[in-house]
C-alpha cells in the first residue's frame, strides 16, 4: 500500500503550481532532500534549483518566500532563495510534517 508522494515530490509540484498561477513557466533541474528534525517537529530540508527564460522569473521569486504552498501532510516552515544567476535559483526550503 502506498503512502502517497513523498515531502520532495510534493514540494515540487506546489513551486510549478505556484509558477504556472504566476505566470512563469519553471523547469526543477535539481532537488533533493532530506529528513529534518527537532525536538517538537520533524520534516525535510530542501535544496531545489529552477530555471526559467521568462521574464516573470525575478519578480516570482522575490514574492515566494512569502507565498502560500499548501502541501497535503506538510507546511512550509522557511523559503529561502540562496543564490540567482540569469534565468535560474537556488532554494533552501524547510517542511514540517502536519500531525
Amino acid at each position: 500500500m502506498s503512502r502517497g508522494p513523498d515531502a520532495g515530490t510534493l514540494l515540487d509540484r506546489r513551486l510549478r503550481i505556484a509558477a504556472e498561477a504566476a505566470g512563469v513557466t519553471i523547469a526543477i533541474t535539481d532537488s533533493d532532500w532530506v529528513r529534518w528534525s527537532s525536538a517538537t517537529f520533524s520534516g525535510a530540508r530542501h535544496r531545489v534549483t529552477v530555471m526559467s527564460d521568462d521574464a516573470g522569473l525575478a519578480p516570482w521569486l522575490a514574492t515566494l518566500p512569502d507565498a502560500d504552498l499548501p502541501m497535503r501532510g506538510h507546511l512550509v516552515a522557511e523559503l529561502v532563495v540562496t543564490g540567482r544567476r540569469p534565468g535560474a535559483a537556488d532554494l533552501d526550503v524547510l517542511t514540517v510534517e502536519e500531525r
